[in-house]
């Protein structure tokens, strides 16, 4: 079987749903507006899955160069495109410069979520760069928007067959790839090859694949309802198959990687891919 794209996702706000097109723009800092838009609490403190699995019932949607928020039940919010007010959060250890959306999607936030306290949307402030932790890995020159590693993320649908073939003879319910929120999934490759090469090289761009991106209890729960897997599925069964290689205890699923050649290029769903 060729190694091509199957399909291609992108996030506009962390932890909330994805969008799944044919196409995306590639850019440095990953898929064209991937993570872009973070939620923080009153305190600043940025808000994911992990604290707030409501949040997997958010779905986004982007009008032109606009963002627009969707919740069942609710009318769907606009978000200002212009600068707001600027603050301050961290992302993982990182300090960052942002502004936020206004009062208006702050209330939608609240509401939408159902939640009593202050709920903000803010982004990148213009000209601000999050550097990256592990320069060593990722490049010196490479940054982020609100992804927690690495621009990208390579999911190989291989792999997921493999965890599903595992959790159905564990008597468990098989999965969907959401459960991840991969960028890039690829068909071609055998289950977990991913971790065996160094690049991707597609029509007019190159994607350098760095390390296993190690999975958290966000791989639990369901990306519509936000319901937690009673018994931590598929986590525990994806731990004891495909372990990180610098912690046993931790499971690894899809690939972190970086634009090496490409910027502004499109990435499409079919694309001839070419592994080295």
């Amino acid at each position: 079987m060729p190694l091509t794209v199957r399909s291609l996702h992108c996030y506009p706000v962390k932890s909330f749903r994805g969008i799944d097109a044919d196409q995306f723009e590639l850019t440095a800092l990953g898929i064209a507006r991937d993570r872009a838009w973070l939620a923080i609490d009153g305190q600043g403190r940025f808000l994911s899955q992990r604290r707030l699995p409501a949040m997997a019932r958010i779905a986004t949607r982007l009008d032109g160069d606009d963002l627009v928020l969707e919740r069942a039940g609710e009318p769907p919010c606009p978000v200002p495109g212009e600068a707001g007010v600027s603050r301050i959060t961290e992302v993982w250890g990182d300090r960052c410069e942002v502004v936020d959306a206004g009062d208006e999607v702050a209330r939608w936030l609240a509401k939408a979520l159902e939640r009593d306290d202050d709920v903000r949307l803010v982004r990148m402030a213009p000209g601000f760069r999050r550097g990256q932790k592990r320069p060593e890995r990722y490049g010196e020159g490479t940054t982020t928007q609100f992804a927690d590693t690495a621009p990208y993320l390579v999911a190989n649908l291989a792999s997921l067959e493999r965890l599903n073939e595992a959790l159905v003879a564990r008597k468990a319910a098989p999965v969907p790839m959401n459960r991840f929120r991969a960028n890039i999934v690829v068909e071609g490759l055998e289950a977990f090859d991913e971790h065996a090469i160094a690049t991707l090289e597609g029509p007019g761009y190159r994607l350098g694949l760095r390390y296993p991106r190690e999975r958290c209890v966000i791989t639990t729960m369901d990306q519509h309802t936000g319901q937690k897997h009673p018994h931590g599925e598929p986590f525990e069964t994806l731990r004891g198959l495909n372990p990180m290689p610098d912690n046993p205890r931790g499971p690894a699923f899809a690939e972190l990687a970086v634009l090496e050649e490409g910027e502004g290029a499109r990435i499409r769903v079919g694309d001839r891919l070419r592994a080295t």
